[in-house]
């Protein structure tokens, strides 16, 4: 049940990596969540992935769900796209470009 969480984790740390809190400000990921005042910036869809992610982490405690699990098993959808960004292998102009048209998709 541990790993049923990963897709979500995954999908918010790739958000967070490509907002501009983080790319052009050069804040960490955890200054950008934690202080209000940078966390008001934070686009749409990463605040819809943390909610995910944390309705995913509280669902691992829940006793109803307790015998038919969480979620699905992690599907690895994320793990390139993850990888790349650890290891500082992408353009950061295309990676803001996927964020707003990611974002602006979802505002529609």
């Amino acid at each position: 049940m541990g790993a049923s969480c990963k897709d979500q984790k995954k999908a918010v740390a790739i958000c967070l990596q490509r907002s501009p809190c983080v790319m052009i400000e050069r804040h960490t990921p955890q200054q950008c969540i934690d202080d209000p005042k940078l966390n008001k910036d934070l686009p749409e869809l990463c605040l819809a992935q943390m909610k995910a992610f944390l309705d995913c982490k509280t669902g691992m405690v829940d006793m109803s769900k307790r015998m038919r699990g969480n979620a699905p098993l992690s599907t690895g959808k994320y793990d390139q796209q993850y990888e790349k960004l650890c290891e500082g292998k992408f353009d950061p102009r295309e990676e803001m470009k996927k964020l707003e048209m990611l974002d602006s998709e979802r505002k529609d």
